[in-house]
């Protein structure tokens, strides 16, 4: 009797003890299902949503196996993201031709790297090293042509305020990020054509939202439709193109040293009326916001740039564009499809405002 009692009880305590969580976990599921079954359009998105982003990550993912037969040629090696991505491909056995606008540069780059790298000096203003280039390549590649042209080689100064520019100013600007990559581009093309090989334009975030005078956004957003335009028209030939859009970083082209002096040059000889319209205190503060900025958004991971670059000429499936940086990616390119006066309001905080903002400019009265 006392063995029947104590196995009933026994029950009872295993009953009573069942955990409710599991109770819960089961009206989890069950509602969970009822409401994906109440909501087929739901369920499909979903599905519909995981099957192509596994599909895309696996697409992307996929790589050429025989980047050590291909040549790749890439401008403006001296330093920052040429020099470096030079550097990343000869180690992984591609034949590397990098482009230096100095024989310091060459040297150097020369001394890290394995033998088979070669160097040729290229000024993209003159049309005469640049065909020298293309005859060096040319011999270099033969009858395979040329895999990958990476146009990576540009400068930013002179940039500040509109008004503070002349047009010889724009020139210094357009004459190398912009024709000099075109005409690089035009020079090259029949061998990247042989070879039905890649080509990488470096743009920036800059080509996409402007907000700095002066011929680097100019030639940034020149790039980006010169781009766009050389895709659709090489696509018929097997050529794949490619935009890199990099935010802030720290190289040679963002030196903090060589931008503050250029802005005093350009402060230095400002006429009179146009320096008072901004005022003496508004240099002092547009370097303090410079300075401020480039510390705060430059990135030292320059590797996060190159690996976009690498991507775009191993890549079985390059993309399109590549946003380069968390700053890019995060802010700059989606504050780029933003409504213009979000931008501009956003944009207003960075900078100071000149003195005669809103106020009568040269005697006239004059709503800025």
């Amino acid at each position: 009797m006392s063995r029947i009692y104590g196995k009933t009880m026994k029950k009872r305590l295993t009953e009573n003890m069942e955990p409710e969580m599991d109770t819960d976990d089961e009206n989890v599921l069950e509602r969970g299902l009822e409401f994906f079954l109440m909501k087929p359009e739901l369920t499909g998105f979903l599905v519909t949503f995981c099957f192509f982003t596994v599909c895309w990550f696996i697409k992307d993912s996929l790589r050429l196996n025989d980047m050590h037969k291909k040549h790749v040629f890439i401008t403006g090696c001296d330093s920052g993201f040429g020099n470096l991505l030079a550097r990343q491909l000869d180690k992984k056995g591609v034949g590397v031709i990098a482009a230096c606008l100095t024989e310091k540069g060459s040297q150097d780059l020369q001394a890290c790297s394995s033998s088979t790298l070669k160097t040729v000096i290229l000024n993209l203003t003159n049309p005469r090293s640049i065909d020298r280039a293309v005859e060096f390549v040319a011999a270099e590649t033969g009858n395979k042509g040329l895999f990958g042209l990476v146009n990576n080689a540009g400068r930013a100064t002179p940039i500040g305020p509109t008004d503070w520019l002349d047009m010889e100013d724009f020139h210094k600007v357009l004459d190398v990020n912009l024709i000099g990559l075109i005409d690089v581009t035009l020079k090259f093309l029949p061998l990247v054509k042989r070879a039905r090989g890649r080509i990488v334009n470096v743009a920036s975030v800059m080509g996409r939202l402007a907000f700095a005078g002066g011929g680097y956004c100019l030639s940034k957003c020149g790039v980006e439709s010169f781009s766009d335009s050389l895709r659709r028209d090489m696509q018929h030939f097997g050529v794949k193109v490619s935009i890199i859009e990099p935010g802030f970083f720290k190289t040679g082209v963002t030196s903090l040293e060589l931008i503050e002096k250029d802005l005093l040059r350009l402060w230095e000889r400002l006429p009179p009326e146009v320096r008072c319209s901004y005022g003496d205190k508004y240099f002092d503060q547009y370097l303090k916001c410079q300075k401020l900025s480039m510390n705060t958004l430059c990135d030292g991971d320059i590797s996060k740039v190159t690996r976009c670059m690498e991507h775009a000429l191993t890549a079985k499936y390059p993309r399109t564009r590549y946003g380069a940086g968390w700053d890019a990616k995060l802010f700059w390119l989606p504050l780029s499809y933003a409504p213009a006066f979000v931008a501009d309001i956003l944009l207003k905080m960075l900078l100071p405002a000149p003195a005669a903002s809103k106020k009568s400019v040269s005697g006239n009265q004059i709503a800025v």
